[in-house]
């Protein structure tokens, strides 16, 4: 065990709300098929209490369903359609953006008519966006270079997003009276956006790299503004690879969600000491990359045995909400269902070990 290993204590209770009292499981966001009815009745059937049901989306429904025009729509005071290369920063609202907020606030509807039914509702919802750096990386300006280019764009978006969050949240509140409101902010596209591996319009050269500090701050205005706007907790999602988990841990998000293959070991250490710190861990222990569902004990094991080589208590365990290690939106209902059907099973399974 190493030095810093040795220097953790037994841990600190969670500072996102309440302590949770054990391990947990949601899905990242994208649904199969385009009926969100269907989508709300399967997500909240098999993540009932205590799990963390979510907000679909429906990417084969088309423009506007997908995460980048879903969040766009939220945008305050700037606009943007859809041309041949992708989402674009316009002067004025079109009919591309108003089909996403059509979509959304169908969404929102359905989910209050399927949560209205229930006789006991889920006491958590989570909803999704796309983060203030993806989304510069995937909108692009008036010359098609993507706004990631420009620092007064970047700046602009961030500013523009924590504007239209507020109303966001108050929509899906009331949709869910009394839930807490969980939200998952997507950086997809962060490690390229940090490292200047983003290609311009041409494709020849790479646009500059952000600055980490800008990125923090990014984050800050956004998370802050999530937070006057009643989210209980708020983490930020990434891929595995090159995953800023300590900007993230700075800027002030409550925790991390990634896909435990390929985590390499110091991100672990990194994880470890974030659980320790009183974040949550969102695990993508379900990896669905092949043509079967892993067994449980393959997707326990690939949480409990590096939790345990680290020398984390299983006490510590309850900082884990465990997901699939990618969205669903390419499963059929079916299969999207036995996705989370299977994640139940390994969150059961892991607080059994957590019990010893």
């Amino acid at each position: 065990m190493s030095g810093a290993e040795q220097q953790r204590g037994s841990g600190t209770p969670s500072a996102v709300g309440r302590p949770p009292k054990e391990v947990t499981a949601t899905g990242l966001g994208p649904w199969p098929g385009e009926d969100p009815l269907e989508a709300a009745r399967i997500i909240r059937g098999e993540l009932g209490s205590p799990h963390l049901p979510f907000l679909a989306e429906l990417p084969d429904r088309g423009v506007g369903s997908d995460a980048v025009g879903r969040t766009a729509s939220l945008l305050e005071e700037l606009a943007a359609d859809v041309q041949p290369y992708g989402w674009r920063l316009v002067d004025r609202p079109g009919k591309d953006i108003r089909r996403a907020a059509s979509a959304l606030a169908t969404d929102i509807n359905v989910l209050a008519d399927v949560a209205g039914a229930e006789e006991s509702s889920a006491t958590e919802l989570k909803v999704q966006l796309v983060g203030p750096l993806s989304l510069a990386a995937a909108l692009h300006l008036h010359n098609g270079e993507r706004a990631v280019v420009d620092y007064g764009a970047r700046r602009d978006l961030a500013a523009s997003l924590a504007e239209g969050v507020g109303s966001y949240l108050a929509r899906v509140s009331a949709a869910v009276p009394g839930a807490r409101l969980a939200v998952q902010m997507d950086e997809p596209d962060i490690a390229a956006v940090l490292a200047g591996a983003i290609p311009t319009a041409s494709g020849y050269r790479t646009l500059r790299a952000v600055p980490a500090s800008e990125a923090r701050e990014s984050w800050r205005v956004v998370l802050d503004a999530l937070r006057a706007a009643g989210a209980s907790e708020i983490v930020v999602s990434v891929p595995e690879i090159e995953a800023p988990f300590e900007q993230i841990l700075a800027a002030g998000a409550d925790g991390i969600a990634v896909p435990l293959k390929g985590l390499t070991n110091r991100q672990w250490e990194q994880l470890a000491g974030a659980a320790e710190a009183g974040k949550r861990v969102w695990a993508g222990a379900l990896d669905i990359s092949g043509s079967a569902l892993p067994q449980v004990a393959d997707c326990v094991d690939s949480v409990w045995r590096p939790w345990r080589q680290l020398g984390l208590p299983a006490s510590l365990l309850a900082a884990v909400r465990v997901t699939p290690s990618a969205g669903l939106a390419d499963y059929t209902p079916a299969q999207a269902t036995a996705v989370l059907g299977r994640l139940t099973q390994v969150a059961d399974a892991l607080n059994q070990r957590a019990l010893g």
